[in-house]
């Protein structure tokens, strides 16, 4: 989502250098990966490593491995990464150590690295890029803090300026432009005042049986409430079926669907009551359309939305998921429905 706007601007500019698009193939879902690259009209990569799934450290090596050779054959002027995932991190190594500029696109984060290794990746290729790019104003006091004072890029927008409809950001800044309609059962939909959306991948939540157990009797209760459509992600649904957990889904109330496409997905946020997700990207999503988010995580690599007022990290916390019902009317989930 980050890199399609940059490339487009590449493109449409006759002074802007050639690009060479790598895809590392760290996240390798076939639908879901060739659905985003075509909703996102995102030109085929001109390289795929196919790395494929594996431990952190095997596949930030595999990543390095299958990404040195294509350096040393491009000989880029400059690598440029994005995100906080193992490939940022990978490919900015082998930058570095080729002693090849590199620039990061990224997003600002104030959580514990015990809990999130991706904020190891981040904190690191802070570290090493030569120019970061920021898309939220906290971002230049966090680098500061990280001991970083040069080599910070302009500001690059953020949450906020999204929801005042400014175009600074990487990310779309007006995400209902390209949103499109998912086939649901309407009729059921109809008779309800709104619906849930619903998406869980992390391993906290959905790779243990006590974790999946517990958050899926979360969802069970919020949808006698408030029915909810679930896009069910591949690693989620595998668990489920490992762990024999479909009769804590009432199917009745929730709508499980396959892996949905990005502008299927936007469209699905743009008309929610509200969201539930462990998404680092959604939440972002729900705060630029305005959208109530809970996130069942125990904190968030994007604090702005937080401070947006729309989103609500509460991890699988019953008692906050209450609280946070009863502080603000937007998420009283059906219109007469007593806090």
């Amino acid at each position: 989502m980050k890199m399609a706007p940059l490339l487009r601007t590449f493109r449409s500019d006759p002074a802007a250098p050639r690009t060479l698009l790598v895809h590392t193939g760290q996240h390798y879902d076939v639908a879901m990966n060739d659905r985003l690259f075509a909703d996102l009209k995102l030109r085929a990569p001109d390289v795929n490593l196919d790395v494929g799934s594996g431990t952190h450290a095997q596949q930030t090596a595999e990543i390095m491995q299958r990404f040195e050779p294509v350096v040393d054959a491009a000989q880029p002027s400059c690598v440029v990464v994005v995100g906080d995932v193992n490939s940022t991190l990978a490919c900015s190594l082998v930058a570095v150590k080729k002693a090849i500029p590199s620039c990061m696109l990224k997003r600002d984060c104030a959580v514990s690295i015990a809990l999130m290794p991706e904020e190891v990746n981040r904190l690191l290729t802070d570290q090493i890029c030569d120019v970061l790019y920021t898309t939220e104003r906290s971002a230049t006091e966090n680098l500061r803090r990280e001991g970083i004072s040069h080599g910070t890029g302009p500001f690059r927008g953020q949450c906020h300026d999204r929801l005042a409809g400014g175009e600074s950001s990487t990310m779309p800044s007006r995400p209902v432009w390209c949103s499109r309609t998912t086939d649901v059962d309407t009729a059921l939909l109809a008779a309800e005042r709104g619906f849930g959306l619903v998406t869980l991948h992390r391993p906290s939540n959905v790779d243990e049986h006590d974790s999946l157990t517990e958050a899926l009797a979360i969802l069970r209760e919020i949808s006698q409430r408030l029915p909810l459509i679930w896009p069910l992600h591949p690693r989620t649904r595998a668990s489920i079926d490992r762990f024999g957990l479909w009769q804590a889904v009432d199917a009745r109330r929730t709508f499980v669907l396959p892996p949905q496409g990005y502008l299927e997905t936007l469209g699905l946020i743009k008309d929610a009551t509200l969201v539930i997700t462990d998404s680092g990207g959604i939440q972002e999503e729900t705060t630029a359309l305005g959208v109530p988010c809970l996130t069942m995580r125990e904190n968030t690599e994007r604090p702005i939305t937080v401070e947006q007022g729309t989103n609500v990290v509460v991890g699988r916390d019953r008692t906050l998921i209450i609280a946070a019902r009863q502080r603000d009317p937007r998420w009283r989930w059906q219109a007469g429905t007593s806090s």
